[in-house]
C-alpha cells in the first residue's frame, strides 16, 4: 500500500528551523572544540559500525534523532581535518564564510548545470572565473570550470589538450574516438602527480608509454632533459608540468618549459594543486614565474582558498577547445547561445553543485590582500616548523621550504621515521602524513589552514620531538 506523501505544510512549520537549529547547534560545538581537540579519530570501523549500522528502518527515525547521532559519532569518529594543527596531504580548513556559502548552497538545492535551471548560480560562478584568472593573472579569455577536485581538473584541461592536438592533425576525437587516431604523444616528469596518470587512463591515452623527464634533488623537472625528450619525438604532442610538488612544493622551471614547448607546437599543461596560489603572493609569485604562457592551469580551491570540499578548477587559455571537448547537448534541454554561462559546457558533470559559490564568497570577502595573506603565513607557518625541527639532534629537513611543504627525516633511519609518523598521529596533538622522498621515509607536513597560527606550530614541533624523543630513548635501551 502507498504512503502518503510528505505535505508540502512541512515548509510552513516549524520542522525546517527544528533540524537546521539543531545542525547549527552541534556544527558549533564541533567548531568551538577545534582549536584544542585531539586531532585523529578516536574510533574505528568497528566501533562505529556498532553504533551507525542497521536494518533500514521500515518507516523511519525522528530526524532530529539521525542529526543528533550523526553529529555524536563525528566527535569520535571523524579526523579534524580543518584544525589548524591538521597538516596531512595538503588539506584546507573551511573559511568562516565559505562554509556559510555552502550552507546556502545546501539550502538554495540548485543543480548548477545550466543557466536556465540556475541564473544566480550561473552569474556568480561567472564573476568567480573573473576574480580567478585576475588574482591568478591568466590570460582574461581563458575558460573556467568548477569541477570536484584536481583530478577532474586535470582531466578537463587535458581533454581540452586531446581535443585541440589531434584536430591539428586532422581527427575528431569527440565523434571519431581514439581507435585508428593518429599517435598523442604525452611528455610528463618523473614526479608528476597521480592525478595526472589517473587523467590519462580516463581519457584513454594510457601512462605506460608516457615519455618520463627525470627532475633534481627538489623533484623540479630537468629542462635540458625535456628538450632533448621533445625533440625526439613526431607527432602531435602534450606536456605536463608541475607547479608546486607534492612532496617538496617544489617548481618546474616553468618559463623555459614553456619556451621550448612552444617552440615544438606542443601543449603546455601545469597541475598546480595548490601550487598555482602562489601567484596570488607577491613574495612567491617568482616560484611560478613563466607559468602564464601554459595552455591550460589546474587546481584546487578546497586547498588554498580553504573553500569546503569539494572544488577543483580547471582553466584553459583557449575557451572554444574547452567548450567542444567539454559540452553537451540535448533537445530537452535549455541551453543559452548569448552572453549567459551554462556551466555544463566547461565541467565534465550535468549535475552537480553550485560549488563556485564558496569561491565567490572568500574571493569577495577576503579580497587580494587577503587571499595573499593567507599563503604567505601558510608558508611562514612551514618555516617556522621547518627552523624548529631541524635544530634538533637526528632530525633532519630534505627539502628547501619554499612554499607550504616540509619533509623531515629522523635518525636517518626509516623505521624510526615511521615510527615517528604513527607516534604522532596517535598522539592527537596533530596529525601528518609521511612518504617516501628519493628511496628515504620521510614524514609529510603541509601547512595549507587559514587558521594555523604560530602557537600551533610550536605545539606542533613539540608533541613532534617529544615522540621522536621518547622512540630513540628506547631503542637506545633496548
Amino acid at each position: 500500500m502507498a504512503t502518503d506523501p510528505i505535505p508540502s505544510s512541512l515548509f510552513q512549520s516549524a520542522v525546517f528551523d527544528e533540524y537546521l537549529d539543531n545542525a547549527r547547534m552541534h556544527a558549533g560545538h564541533y567548531l568551538r572544540r577545534l582549536p584544542d581537540r585531539h586531532v585523529a579519530a578516536r574510533a574505528g570501523r568497528d566501533e562505529l559500525l556498532s553504533a551507525l549500522r542497521m536494518p533500514l528502518p521500515q518507516h523511519g527515525d525522528e530526524g532530529g534523532e539521525v542529526i543528533d547521532l550523526l553529529a555524536q559519532q563525528a566527535e569520535r569518529g571523524a579526523v579534524a581535518c580543518n584544525s589548524p594543527r591538521y597538516f596531512g596531504f595538503v588539506v584546507g580548513g573551511a573559511y568562516p564564510v565559505a562554509l556559510a556559502a555552502d550552507w546556502l548552497v545546501s539550502t538554495w538545492d540548485q543543480n548548477a548545470g545550466i543557466y536556465a535551471i540556475s541564473p544566480l548560480v550561473s552569474v556568480v560562478e561567472e564573476v568567480a572565473r573573473q576574480w580567478l584568472l585576475d588574482l591568478f593573472d591568466l590570460p582574461r579569455e581563458s575558460g573556467v570550470g568548477f569541477v570536484t577536485g584536481c583530478q577532474m581538473a586535470n582531466f578537463t584541461c587535458l581533454a581540452a589538450a586531446r581535443h585541440q592536438m589531434l584536430r591539428r592533425a586532422g581527427w575528431d576525437v569527440e565523434a571519431d574516438g581514439l581507435q585508428g587516431a593518429p599517435r598523442l604523444h604525452v611528455v610528463a616528469s618523473a614526479e608528476s602527480h597521480v592525478t595526472i596518470d589517473v587523467a590519462l587512463r580516463y581519457l584513454g591515452l594510457g601512462t605506460r608509454s608516457v615519455h618520463r623527464v627525470e627532475t633534481d634533488a627538489q623533484g623540479r623537472m630537468n629542462a635540458d632533459r625535456l628538450r632533448k625528450v621533445v625533440a625526439s619525438i613526431d607527432g602531435p604532442m602534450i606536456v605536463c608540468a608541475q607547479a608546486g610538488n607534492v612532496n617538496t612544493g617544489a617548481f618546474d622551471p616553468l618559463r623555459e618549459v614553456a619556451e621550448i614547448v612552444r617552440e615544438r607546437g606542443a601543449w603546455l599543461h601545469v597541475d598546480g594543486a595548490f601550487g598555482l596560489w602562489a601567484r596570488a603572493s607577491e613574495s612567491l609569485r617568482g616560484l611560478a614565474d613563466g607559468i602564464e604562457l601554459a595552455d591550460s592551469w589546474a587546481t584546487d580551491a578546497h586547498k588554498w582558498l580553504n573553500v569546503p570540499y569539494d572544488c577543483g578548477v580547471a582553466i584553459v587559455r583557449h575557451a572554444q577547445d574547452h567548450r567542444e571537448a567539454m559540452t553537451s547537448q540535448a533537445a530537452y534541454l535549455i541551453q543559452t547561445h548569448g552572453e549567459e554561462r551554462d556551466a555544463v559546457d566547461w565541467v565534465p558533470e550535468f549535475s552537480r553543485r553550485a560549488r563556485g559559490v564558496p569561491v565567490y564568497a572568500t574571493l569577495r570577502a577576503l579580497g587580494q590582500g587577503g587571499v595573499q595573506d593567507l599563503i604567505d603565513a601558510s608558508c611562514e607557518r612551514a618555516r617556522q616548523m621547518a627552523d624548529a625541527l631541524r635544530t634538533a639532534d637526528g632530525v633532519q629537513v630534505l627539502n628547501d621550504v619554499v612554499l607550504n611543504q616540509v619533509l623531515v627525516r629522523f635518525g636517518d633511519d626509516d623505521d624510526l621515521t615511521r615510527a615517528v609518523i604513527a607516534g604522532v598521529q596517535r598522539d592527537g596533538t596533530c596529525w601528518l602524513g609521511g612518504t617516501t622522498w628519493q628511496g628515504k621515509a620521510a614524514m609529510r607536513i603541509s601547512v595549507s589552514n587559514w587558521a594555523t597560527s604560530e602557537d600551533d606550530a610550536e605545539r606542533s614541533v613539540a608533541a613532534i620531538l617529544r615522540v621522536f624523543h621518547a622512540l630513540h630513548a628506547a631503542a637506545g635501551t633496548a
